[in-house]
């Protein structure tokens, strides 16, 4: 099955992350087309990927369709691939991103590696990628997943590389064209939570009060960050006993240093990420909240009624 979709990217994303003081340089990313074809007709099964104009293509699978995926031509040339799942021993996600001149050869020697379930590799069809050149984009895809921080990196460094001028920016390139196509996959370990908002409704300031304190945030095309310096009550509801998730949330947020424990109130140290603005109000709340109208802009307007117009 083959699926064209367009994609409309006309609004600032982070592209690049420089050095150890992660500089954003903010490009504009043009309209494209990307083409899936789903081998096997199903979308979590084996499927390749492809931007119109570019020369290189993304093929991602799930673990239990390994040779399959390792039985593509594509394998066999240089690249760099995503390892995707959960560390059983933390519960969170994880990510190990590599680089080799053969993903068939190199890929197989992370099957003792129990924690992925998903693999992703990208290559070129010219066949253009040198040894330097993926290096380059492994060192720079780990240095842009710990800065995003929606997984755990589990390499222990990246190799990196220099490049000529021209070089590094043909892969700077490359590297947009990965961020474009990595969350059409599923794969989302690369995208930013806290410059994520694209139209003018994600990047409109909300707040959400209770008892005197504030949260601060805005919605995000996954759901709403709520930002850091936000506070949130100190007890759990009542209510929180019959409907446990929002206390459970605020204690992994605590154990993940996320939420720290004041002398009257929760403070979040960092940004968070929810899946909706009722998931993140009931962690501010201590308990079940309805985010459409604990959510309010500037003007007082609740997420209900600004939904509505």
């Amino acid at each position: 099955m083959l699926i064209v979709a367009p994609v409309a990217l006309d609004n600032v994303r982070v592209v690049a992350l420089w050095n150890l003081n992660y500089v954003i340089r903010i490009q504009f990313m043009p309209s494209a087309t990307i083409k899936i074809f789903l081998a096997h007709g199903d979308p979590k099964r084996l499927r390749t990927a492809e931007l119109s104009n570019w020369t290189g293509k993304a093929v991602a699978g799930p673990r239990s369709e390994f040779d399959n995926v390792l039985a593509r031509e594509e394998s066999q040339k240089s690249g760099v691939y995503f390892l995707t799942g959960i560390d059983p021993e933390t519960g969170k996600n994880a990510v190990y991103i590599g680089e080799a001149e053969s993903i068939r050869d190199r890929v197989k020697g992370h099957l003792d590696r129990d924690f992925w379930n998903q693999i992703a590799f990208f290559t070129s069809k010219d066949e253009n990628l040198t040894k330097a050149h993926i290096r380059y984009l492994e060192g720079r895809l780990i240095e842009q997943a710990k800065q995003a921080g929606r997984a755990e990196v589990k390499n222990n460094q990246g190799s990196g590389a220099r490049l000529p001028e021209s070089d590094r920016e043909d892969m700077e390139i490359f590297l947009e064209k990965i961020h474009q196509l990595l969350p059409v996959l599923g794969v989302e370990v690369l995208v930013p939570t806290t410059v994520s908002a694209e139209g003018a409704s994600e990047r409109e300031p909300l707040s959400c009060e209770i008892k005197g304190l504030k949260a601060a945030g805005h919605l995000t095309p996954n759901g709403i960050v709520v930002l850091a310096g936000s506070q949130a009550v100190l007890n759990e509801r009542p209510s929180s006993q019959k409907y446990p998730w929002a206390f459970n949330m605020r204690q992994k947020l605590k154990e993940e240093g996320a939420l720290a424990v004041k002398a009257d109130h929760l403070l979040f140290t960092q940004d968070v990420e929810f899946s909706s603005s009722s998931a993140a109000a009931a962690v501010i709340h201590g308990g079940h909240a309805n985010g459409l109208i604990s959510w309010k802009n500037k003007d007082g307007r609740t997420l209900k009624e600004l939904e509505s117009v």
